[in-house]
């Protein structure tokens, strides 16, 4: 849980690439490890480190890469999702305090954590520039979640709403209407954590598909000796290679502290679309078993749909890819 944070803030210095490799691990077991870790050190401990005064670092984040207390990340809202500007919680200074209105909803993590990175607009007409962050405890007056039941895939994760009531001044991270280059700094470690993690469906979909190609005969030789199989096989390990490359060199970019949000985005957005076309195509490479939860990879096309829409859908990275090359004038 504190892979990446200092020895001194209670983690294990580690660097971004071996983050990445947990990651990927951790995924192809299944998604929802994953997501823990995304959102408690990419997400959470990772901007207190970056953002945090030592006072916060060391009263939040020590407890968090220990292990002993979890984070979570606060951002999305019911009418506001890519369209971070667009949120409708407020923050208003009362005496020592800032009054919270409002929810957030999809938040890993929702039921089970103890620190909550919060965003609220504290100048109402200055759009993205009037976003401030608050690091908000569970104990916290007021403080509630309630989980999301039904969804499509991570059923195994806690994904859910949280309400918010009042939350002391030294509690905000950064200062007043920095919470938006916050957001984007933090989104930075968690896209990167996610495009590990998709690495890891696409190697238990090969792994998965390659056991079933084995084992499963059609017309007397094994399904692994028809060439249309031996297509979607080839497809996994290359793709695989491919998001595997991208999620490192954005992490070697992040191990120097060089500017890395458009590779990192390149590489939620490419592995992410192929983990969910691995999944895909090990069902298909399944049949009718695929259909089924007797085997793994239902449940890995049920995962793998997610990622391609949180932490920035598909279009929005697409967006961000061509609006480097096509910078407006």
């Amino acid at each position: 849980m504190g892979v990446c944070i200092p020895e001194k803030y209670g983690g294990v210095g580690m660097d971004y690439n071996t983050l990445a490799i947990i990651c990927e691990e951790l995924e192809r077991g299944d998604t929802a490890f994953r997501t823990a870790v995304s959102v408690h050190t990419g997400l959470n401990s990772m901007t207190l480190l970056q953002w945090g005064t030592e006072e916060q670092k060391q009263k939040y984040l020590v407890t968090q890469a220990k292990g002993e207390k979890i984070g979570a990340f606060g951002l999305t809202e019911p009418n506001a999702g890519s369209d971070v500007a667009a949120m409708e919680t407020t923050a208003v200074k009362d005496g020592d305090d800032y009054l919270l209105n409002g929810s957030k909803t999809w938040i890993s993590l929702c039921d089970v954590a103890d620190h909550f990175l919060t965003f609220a607009k504290t100048d109402l007409g200055a759009k993205h520039k009037g976003i401030s962050c608050f690091i908000v405890e569970r104990s916290f007056p007021g403080v509630s979640t309630k989980a999301i039941k039904g969804k499509l895939g991570i059923r195994a994760g806690n994904t859910g709403e949280v309400f918010y009531v009042r939350v002391p001044s030294e509690n905000m991270l950064g200062y007043e209407g920095e919470g938006f280059k916050i957001a984007m700094a933090a989104l930075d470690n968690g896209r990167f954590t996610v495009a590990a993690g998709a690495c890891g469906t696409i190697m238990a979909s090969l792994e998965a598909s390659v056991k079933y190609c084995e084992e499963r005969k059609t017309f007397g030789k094994e399904i692994g000796r028809n060439q249309l199989v031996q297509q979607m096989i080839a497809k996994m390990y290359a793709n695989l290679e491919i998001s595997r490359l991208l999620v490192f060199k954005a992490g070697w970019l992040k191990n120097r502290g060089k500017r890395n949000t458009q590779e990192t985005s390149l590489a939620k957005w490419i592995s992410c679309d192929a983990a969910y076309e691995a999944a895909n195509d090990a069902v298909q490479i399944h049949g009718a078993y695929g259909f089924s939860n007797e085997f793994p990879v239902e449940r890995y096309l049920r995962n793998a749909k997610a990622p391609v829409i949180y932490e920035g859908t598909r279009e929005i990275h697409t967006i961000m890819q061509g609006e480097y090359w096509l910078p407006r004038g």
